[in-house]
């Protein structure tokens, strides 16, 4: 009996991971095409041992599609024609609320389409939009009218100074309230220092 395809299978995923690894960790949806295209292409490459194919010349077209990947996304760094002509330019579809028709035309993007991608982002009217675009990837960027932008903490934060100093002027025996703030570490402080620390749950009990 024939085991070779068991330590095929061991090797293609571990270097099918480790060249999926530099190519990069953007999930499907933020991918630029190029990016699909070679992911497809690795896919499509990695099976090819099982089937009989040579595994050392699957491996070679693997990094050689990796590699040309790289090399495309550092050509785009270095210039904007190669940028523009590998990935693309966001396009306006929302501008100051209100569509941009002959965008829209010309990106095969429907009018439902938009709306739906504003819902998904909690818009309920094209009108609360100041700017729209659609990014290359296919995602909805958008900037909300100051009307309707939701209170951030820094602007919290001012109006509840200023309610205090009002407190203390109609009532000056009147103590000040703080803003508590988060003692614990948040999940990107132990990105930073690297470490993961689980709080201790209590001890639960089972009837």
């Amino acid at each position: 009996m024939d085991l070779n395809w068991i330590w095929k299978a061991v090797l293609i995923t571990i270097i099918g991971t480790f060249l999926l690894r530099i190519a990069g960790r953007k999930s499907i949806s933020q991918m630029t095409l190029a990016q699909v295209v070679i992911m497809i292409g690795i896919g499509s490459l990695l099976i090819q041992p099982l089937a009989g194919k040579s595994i050392w010349v699957t491996f070679g077209v693997g990094i050689t599609l990796v590699v040309t990947l790289v090399l495309m996304e550092l050509l785009q760094l270095k210039s904007d024609i190669f940028e523009k002509l590998i990935t693309g330019k966001s396009k306006i579809l929302i501008e100051n609320g209100k569509l941009n028709e002959d965008t829209l035309k010309k990106l095969r993007f429907t009018i439902d389409q938009l709306e739906m991608k504003l819902r998904q982002n909690s818009i309920s009217s094209i009108s609360d939009v100041k700017w729209a675009t659609l990014e290359p990837n296919g995602q909805l960027g958008f900037e909300l009218n100051e009307q309707a932008k939701p209170v951030t903490r820094k602007e919290w934060n001012l109006l509840f100074q200023e309610i205090q100093l009002l407190k203390i002027m109609i009532d000056p025996s009147c103590k000040p309230s703080r803003v508590t703030n988060e003692v614990e570490g948040n999940l990107f402080t132990e990105v930073k220092n690297g470490q993961h620390k689980l709080k201790e749950r209590p001890d639960e009990t089972l009837d």
